[in-house]
């Protein structure tokens, strides 16, 4: 069973802490990111035909995004894989993944989207998945 991750009026501590112990995505992240990767540079996050002037949101309008396709957001972000890239105090954000350090200076896709260079904003992104797909690959040839 998957849990939202809210507490609803009327329940316990001890049900409290069941919804508070969220399930994972089950994919596996060296795979989600690679599938990044690879649909960014196929140019993924182009403009849509049906809505060209709206932009694409990196991550979100993509399947690496646990609520792909749900307008409603039914699942929290605390399932997803990215969650684990982003900074502990930042997680209670609306977009958690939109606040991963991205590179050395710590641009985020939140403060890149902002700038509205969607040119800047992918090779960032691309230059960050490539250094995590690198350092997960490492640490498991290393086991």
């Amino acid at each position: 069973m998957r849990s939202s991750g809210r507490l609803q009026a009327g329940e316990g501590q001890g049900e409290m802490e069941r919804l508070m112990t969220v399930d994972k995505d089950d994919r596996d992240i060296l795979d989600l990111l690679k599938d990044e990767l690879d649909f960014i540079e196929k140019g993924g996050y182009g403009r849509s035909v049906r809505t060209p002037r709206k932009p694409k949101s990196v991550f979100q309008d993509s399947l690496t995004c646990i609520n792909f396709g749900d307008p409603s957001r039914s699942r929290s972000c605390d399932e997803c894989h990215l969650i684990d890239f982003v900074p502990p105090e930042l997680r209670g954000t609306d977009v958690p993944c939109h606040q991963i350090p991205l590179n050395e200076a710590g641009d985020t896709i939140a403060e890149l989207e902002l700038k509205d260079n969607q040119s800047k904003t992918e090779e960032t992104v691309k230059s960050w998945l490539r250094s995590e797909i690198k350092r997960i690959e490492a640490e498991r040839a290393a086991r």
